[in-house]
């Protein structure tokens, strides 16, 4: 695999990694849509449509539980195993994910922003303390936090905001990377998509890797086709190559 050169990086540069489903998906997890996806499972299907505001309920708990369970199964692929490398080799290495499932903190990643949350996590919908739940089956469905409320899954739902204070963290870091790496990610949900825009206007370099093109491929500074867990490795080794 060929790199681009002169990218003049050392171990103290800012390196931003943004992944999306397509990582997840390559350890076996199902997207969210899509061919492919959850949707084309029927008890999926039917457990979502139970689930919805104010999102403690149990139809929403059991929806998650049977992500939960299926994630359970499911192991960092090597993808994620080279962005830990990443992290333990660079001493400013960030990981924002769009993933909810856990893996990247399963692999070993440590700095990670979680832009949508994190489905081994419940969050008290009164007093806004995030707990962790990290063990499938729950004891009860739906969990009961401390205060004697019901527990809402820690994970940002549609029509929700993110979280402010997550997003401008990953807002800071795009602007100031000097290498942002966008991968598995389709780029059509905002305000992800817009972070691999906003570190090439600032200046990265950015690279994308896909299994096919995306609506970022135009504006990206190399675009890799193929499987993450295939070609990150290999850009890894490429990229150690060219580090001061």
């Amino acid at each position: 695999m060929v790199l681009i050169g002169k990218l003049n990086l050392n171990r103290k540069s800012l390196i931003v990694a943004l992944t999306g489903a397509g990582v997840s998906a390559e350890s076996g997890v199902p997207i969210f849509r899509g061919r492919g996806s959850m949707w084309e499972n029927e008890t999926a299907r039917n457990l979502a449509g139970k689930s919805g505001p104010p999102w403690n309920t149990r139809g929403t708990w059991e929806f998650y539980e049977w992500r939960r369970e299926l994630v359970s199964r499911c192991e960092p692929n090597a993808a994620h195993l080279t962005l830990v490398e990443m992290e333990d080799f660079f001493y400013n290495f960030y990981l924002i994910t769009q993933n909810v499932d856990g893996l990247h903190h399963r692999a070993g990643s440590r700095k990670v922003l979680e832009l949508h949350g994190n489905m081994w996590k419940g969050r008290c919908p009164r007093d806004g303390e995030i707990v962790d739940l990290p063990k499938t089956p729950l004891e009860t469905i739906p969990p009961i936090h401390s205060c004697g409320e019901a527990l809402r899954p820690h994970v940002v739902q549609f029509g929700e905001p993110l979280e402010q204070k997550t997003l401008e963290a990953a807002l800071d870091l795009s602007r100031r990377a000097e290498l942002f790496l966008v991968i598995g990610t389709s780029g059509v949900v905002s305000p992800a998509r817009d972070l691999p825009l906003l570190a090439r206007k600032s200046g990265a370099v950015v690279i994308e890797v896909n299994r096919e093109p995306t609506v970022l491929t135009p504006y990206v500074t190399l675009s890799i086709r193929g499987m993450a867990a295939e070609i990150l490795p290999k850009l890894w080794e490429d990229l150690k190559k060219t580090i001061n």
